[in-house]
């Protein structure tokens, strides 16, 4: 039976670019995989078809010369191809295709076909959690902080080996860094489970470090804090993080900035919020008195007469600087006003004398208020 045209086969023009062939094969290699039709001979047949196809049309050499002389460029022992055996060229082709394909879900970056070991690897990142005052925040300041990581060993330079003695190369892998097993119509290709990717097994472990070229250890870190952090940012020290595997890069230290509850002032952006009691009489004849402010400062409050309950006072400049800007927010005092208690003789016969002689201009809001519940209930 003549083969079909690998175009065909895949469903693609013959013009087609990588991104196409590769979208086409692995929506048909998912369709037809014996894994989903177990037992289904037209569909193990249509999967060697469909991976023959793809395995000649990536390859710019072996398409070139399919697109000038079809399935003759491959026969009369011209074939690279899969056979029907399945051999080891076979083999050596999907891994390629699924490396090609599938190699971005399955971790990352690919590495070199070839005795070339493993990769470098970055260190991981790492996180600490930072809390400081409300104080510390308005003012900025330089923290020590004792981070417990895991650095480059200085005895063997990160590589594992004892100094002095040297490596050679990993029997069970060849030096490769990763093995390979027959599953199926599939040929898996892993790490090497004795030389861990490296490739190369070390004559004799440092003695420091016990082969991992890394030991734990606690870093002492100046962290600059700077004026109007707010709480949940988060600084990155670049570097500062694991040391990398095989010499590989460190990665980066996260501070996440929280910052504890203050007893007076709360804070909304750069402005800040008070709220301060003041006594009845002060409120009603007037009069003024200070409130600390977190540049260790006072400032003055005044206090107009006839202030009503929650009326706010805006202390301009008085708030949080604003990060990386010369700007600064305001203070705004609340006043709560407090009921007298526990009143003297005296004190009491006052405030009675002081309640036959109101009227609606000394109290316009209740005296208005009940005018109108009375004429309510009169309706």
């Amino acid at each position: 039976m003549a083969k079909r045209d690998f175009y065909e086969v895949l469903g693609v023009a013959k013009g087609a670019d990588d991104a196409a062939l590769k979208s086409a094969y692995r929506k048909l290699a998912m369709q037809h995989h014996p894994d989903r039709n177990p037992g289904n001979g037209e569909a193990e047949a249509k999967f060697k078809e469909i991976n023959e196809a793809y395995d000649t049309l990536k390859d710019g050499q072996k398409r070139a010369a399919y697109d000038r002389f079809g399935h003759a460029a491959f026969e009369n022992g011209g074939r690279r191809g899969p056979g029907p055996g399945f051999g080891s060229d076979f083999n050596s082709s999907m891994s390629d295709i699924f490396e090609d394909i599938f190699g971005d879900f399955m971790g990352g970056q690919r590495r070199g076909r070839g005795g070339g070991g493993a990769a470098k690897l970055r260190g991981a990142d790492l996180r600490y959690n930072l809390e400081i005052s409300l104080e510390e925040s308005f003012a900025g300041r330089t923290v020590e902080i004792d981070v417990p990581t895991l650095v480059g060993c200085d005895t063997c330079d990160g590589s594992g080996a004892k100094p002095g003695t040297g490596t050679h190369t990993c029997r069970q892998c060849n030096g490769h860094g990763k093995v390979r097993a027959a599953r199926g119509f599939f040929t898996i290709e892993r790490t090497c489970p004795v030389c861990r990717g490296r490739g190369q097994m070390m004559d004799q472990p440092c003695t420091d470090c016990g082969g991992r070229g890394r030991r734990r250890e606690n870093r002492k870190l100046s962290v600059d804090i700077p004026k109007g952090i707010e709480d949940g940012t988060r600084i990155r020290l670049a570097n500062e993080g694991e040391a990398g595997l095989r010499g590989g890069p460190p990665g980066d230290l996260y501070i996440f900035i929280s910052i504890r509850p203050h007893e007076l002032f709360q804070r909304d952006g750069a402005d800040l919020y008070a709220r301060i009691p003041i006594a009845m009489t002060t409120a009603a004849l007037g009069g003024e008195f200070e409130v600390p402010t977190l540049d260790a400062t006072r400032a003055k409050v005044k206090v107009a007469a006839g202030t009503q309950p929650g009326q706010r006072v805006r202390l301009k400049g008085k708030g949080m600087p604003v990060l990386r800007s010369k700007d600064v927010g305001d203070l705004y005092v609340q006043l709560d006003i407090e009921t007298p208690q526990a009143l003297s003789r005296k004190q009491r016969e006052l405030l009675e004398e002081f309640a036959r002689l109101e009227t609606e201009e000394t109290s316009p809001t209740s005296g208005g208020f009940f005018d109108k519940l009375k004429k309510m209930f009169e309706a």
